[in-house]
């Protein structure tokens, strides 16, 4: 069992999703680099947080047409695990493997802090570890993680359970108060439609050990790790 980390220029969460699969979760994982045409037999493929060519036109924007991309497209789309975070979450957008886009924080200011998120749907391959409802304390860091997708595209995340994360207060009420770019429902992350491809804008990766502050993500990593276990003994 591995996992795959793709490396982009301007990747900054790299080595964070690295040690916290690697060393916090303990499965084999491999950097794999924009520009490879190989995924090298990985299970599973997270796409880190950054700035990839540094977030010129938008986020995650020019990492879609990456080389590796087209193989990240074509393992999804056959059922693979891919994870995006922050910056992932934009790439996995960018390259439709995701509705809605991420627009500029509300306020048009980079936010780096703390934050709780509400768990909505714990039957996902990347929340099964999780409870219903269970409240995670997770940080942000990003100026375009405002969650937009149209009416009609909202309605069906929210009424087929593929809203994954709320961003709410620490007793787990989902407020505007606790919405801390704008985001629409107040989403933090989000499902496809198989549930294979997750998308979120806040970083498990960087709350994975106590010594951070929180080792609340370590549910997500774990979650994911249990769902390549269980299909490599079925």
């Amino acid at each position: 069992m591995k996992v795959g980390v793709i490396v982009f220029p301007g990747s900054n969460c790299d080595h964070d999703a690295y040690w916290a699969l690697n060393h916090n979760v303990g499965v084999e994982t491999e950097y794999l680099f924009h520009k490879d045409h190989d995924l090298r037999g990985c299970d599973a493929i997270v796409l880190p947080g950054g700035f990839s060519y540094g977030d010129y036109l938008r986020g995650g924007a020019i990492a879609r047409f990456s080389p590796i991309m087209r193989e990240v497209i074509d393992f999804a789309n056959g059922g693979g695990p891919v994870m995006g975070i922050c910056n992932g979450f934009q790439i996995l957008c960018e390259a439709g493997l995701l509705p809605g886009a991420l627009l500029r924080n509300s306020d048009l200011r980079f936010i780096c802090k703390q934050i709780h998120i509400r768990t909505v749907n714990n039957r996902t391959m990347f929340t099964s570890e999780l409870e219903p409802g269970e409240v995670l304390r997770i940080p942000i860091a990003h100026g375009e993680g405002n969650y937009y997708a149209d009416p009609k595209t909202l309605e069906e995340l929210r009424a087929v359970g593929r809203i994954v994360f709320e961003y709410c207060d620490e007793a787990g009420n989902v407020t505007s108060e606790a919405n801390p770019n704008g985001s629409q429902l107040n989403i933090a992350g989000i499902v496809n439609e198989a549930g294979n491809v997750l998308g979120m804008m806040p970083h498990p990766e960087r709350a994975c050990d106590s010594v951070l502050g929180s080792a609340d993500g370590l549910g997500i990593f774990r979650s994911l790790v249990g769902a390549l276990q269980t299909a490599a003994e079925a």
